[in-house]
């Protein structure tokens, strides 16, 4: 028999744990623009040590819930890759980022904590959804093109098991921890709260 969660709890949980993410971002320093931009001239790397910890974390997690059989890796939902149109995106996203100093979540924590140049990042990017939009049929056989298996894993990709792929991403973790540390040892440190609060 299926657990099904309540659409009124789903979207409960949406909210409360939306709201806890975007504490989080704030308090560690995330939702300031000097942060992203730091780790981009490999000043700070607070960034990196964030989002790899959450990868390593999610990614043992749900390797040992698949193995208890707890939930399913068939279950989930997982787009197909289309090469080019990630490709393009990526690079896309990483100039917005590095420009505007901002991703699409932190601008929402940045605009909660009165920056403005939160905003206009938001505005910016509402625009480039439009555009977007607007333009899809012209692009849309670039944004179709090199289409990959449908719903494939890395570890099918790659055709490793899992436990290896986990492993493979704690090895990564460290490598880049001890890297980053290196990088701030250089640059004096990362970026205090006090630099933070000058803004």
């Amino acid at each position: 028999m299926d657990f099904v969660i309540p659409h009124n709890i789903e979207m409960a949980a949406v909210v409360v744990f939306g709201a806890l993410f975007g504490y989080f971002l704030e308090v560690s320093g995330l939702g300031s623009p000097k942060k992203l931009n730091a780790q981009f001239v490999l000043k700070d790397w607070s960034v990196f040590k964030v989002m790899f910890t959450s990868i390593v974390v999610a990614a043992i997690g749900l390797w040992i819930l698949d193995m208890m059989w707890l939930i399913e890796f068939s279950t989930f939902r997982i787009p197909t890759t289309f090469f080019w149109a990630m490709l393009i995106g990526g690079a896309l996203l990483g100039i917005g980022l590095n420009i505007g100093g901002y991703c699409p979540g932190t601008s929402v924590v940045g605009l909660f904590s009165g920056r403005i140049d939160a905003l206009f990042f938001m505005i910016g990017m509402i625009i480039g959804v439009l555009l977007f939009a607007i333009f899809f049929e012209f692009i849309k056989p670039l944004y179709l093109s090199a289409e990959g298996p449908e719903g494939q894993t890395l570890s099918e990709l790659i055709h490793l098991p899992t436990w290896t792929i986990v492993i493979i991403l704690f090895i990564l973790a460290v490598v880049g921890f001890l890297l980053g540390n290196k990088f701030e040892e250089k640059n004096n440190g990362v970026i205090s709260s006090r630099d933070l609060d000058s803004e």
